[in-house]
């Protein structure tokens, strides 16, 4: 049987297993092993052991559960509920502010956590419910919650391009500078986005009415610092590593202490808060353990059968494509995959095969991981079956139907279609800052 056979088998029967419900570390890890078996013989059973091995050998691999353990400590502790309450009555006055100050939400709410569905959980069941009382358009309001949580996964520290380091071999700290600026420009589209919208059609986002802005200037210096609280936090971790004074890991710890300090001094550490954080933190911990441990051994399969350059020499001998023309291919099979699995199993299945491939095409890895992010931001959104489609119609109000989040998210996808495009045509906007720190 030739490589690339063997490479479709491999993966129609990975998709197999998954359609038929089983989890997708098992689907994908049993696949590897099992071909590692009946490729080599016994000693295949060796490729998912040193996987395994070099799973326990990676060191930023624990920086993971510092970070979801933040996110988790802010969460539970309702500082987010702190910053939307500034956002309201900053931003207030403005025709669309609280929908542009719960973009902002979102990015700061990014910065804590690093995981999408935090950011949606919190903009589902703080920032939506205001925005609808307060006579928002709800289409309009479902697709910004859906829009600004999903820049968790580009927005540093995000747990996605941790993953991503690990399986393409390349520098954590460098894949969350490359996402700083996309990230900041593409929340900076969805504001403009909103503001123009709401200027041209007001009843869309009315402004507050007299009597909420009727706050005095010490509220709102005091609300300001609760905005500000988890900036200092942010800042406490990531100033030291880029200085170089701490490593990835140190510094993760940092801001998980820094996270539980602050919630000690403001009086919200219970006993409750601190078990559900903890115990989330060790599910979702392990349950990424194991999904790396899979796409390793996977992995692992692949390169000892060539496949990938069988599969490069398919693509660019054979049906003569340029580089770009295979790059634009492997986009719009995330987005198709995004209709019906979440980032980390697209990540997990296509990087033992895109990876390589990306890199033998001569494109830069750390570009290319911002690149898979955004994608998926986009996949997450995109009708029928986009991931965030169905956990903001799990969360929404009754008076949000499936065709209203469906409705809602169209022009945001068209704005994050735009920021993909910029970020193809200028690789700098992901590979400036990164080379500006680390180069100095």
């Amino acid at each position: 049987m030739s490589y690339e056979m063997i490479a479709i088998v491999m993966f129609s029967s990975m998709m197999l297993m998954l359609m038929t419900g089983q989890r997708v570390f098992g689907a994908i890890g049993f696949v590897g092993a099992l071909a590692g078996v009946l490729l080599w013989g016994t000693g295949g059973v060796d490729i998912p052991f040193s996987s395994a091995m070099k799973l326990m050998k990676w060191y930023p691999l624990l920086t993971l559960p510092m970070f979801i353990f933040m996110g988790y400590i802010l969460s539970e502790s309702r500082i987010a509920d702190d910053l939307y309450k500034m956002f309201h009555v900053w931003m207030g006055p403005v025709k669309g502010g609280l929908a542009i100050g719960t973009i902002g939400l979102m990015v700061l709410i990014s910065a804590m956590n690093g995981l999408s569905v935090a950011g949606m959980a919190i903009g589902a069941t703080i920032a939506l419910p205001e925005l609808l009382r307060r006579g928002y358009d709800k289409i309009m309001v479902t697709g910004v919650i859906q829009a600004g949580s999903s820049l968790g996964i580009l927005v540093p520290p995000s747990v996605v391009l941790v993953l991503y380091a690990m399986i393409a071999r390349q520098p954590v700290g460098q894949l969350w500078l490359a996402g700083v600026l996309p990230g900041l420009m593409m929340a900076t589209l969805f504001i403009i986005y909103i503001y123009v919208r709401c200027r041209v059609q007001p009843e869309l986002g009315p402004v507050l009415a007299v009597e909420e802005r009727h706050v005095s200037l010490a509220e709102k210096l005091r609300l300001l610092r609760a905005g500000i609280l988890p900036l200092m936090i942010f800042a406490v971790m990531m100033v030291p590593f880029v200085k170089g004074w701490t490593s990835l890991v140190e510094s993760s710890a940092v801001g998980a202490m820094a996270a539980l300090l602050a919630a000690i001094v403001k009086g919200r550490m219970t006993r409750k808060v601190f078990e559900v954080s903890v115990r989330q933190t060790l599910a979702i911990s392990c349950m990424f353990m194991w999904i790396i441990l899979a796409a390793l051994a996977f992995g692992a399969i692949f390169d000892g059968l060539g496949a990938v350059k069988a599969i490069d020499s398919l693509f660019t001998e054979r049906l003569g494509l340029s580089p770009w023309m295979i790059l634009i291919m492997m986009q719009l099979s995330f987005i198709v995959m995004g209709t019906f699995l979440d980032d980390t199993a697209m990540l997990v299945i296509v990087a033992p095969l895109y990876v390589p491939l990306v890199d033998a095409l001569g494109f830069n890895l750390i570009w290319y991981g911002v690149l898979y992010t955004i994608t998926t931001q986009i996949a997450y959104m995109t009708p029928p079956f986009g991931y965030n489609l169905f956990l903001m119609r799990a969360m929404a109000p009754p008076q949000i139907g499936l065709i209203d989040i469906y409705r809602s998210i169209i022009p945001f996808v068209f704005v994050m279609t735009v920021a993909l495009s910029l970020v193809m045509i200028f690789p700098q906007i992901a590979l400036w800052l990164p080379g500006y720190i680390y180069g100095n």
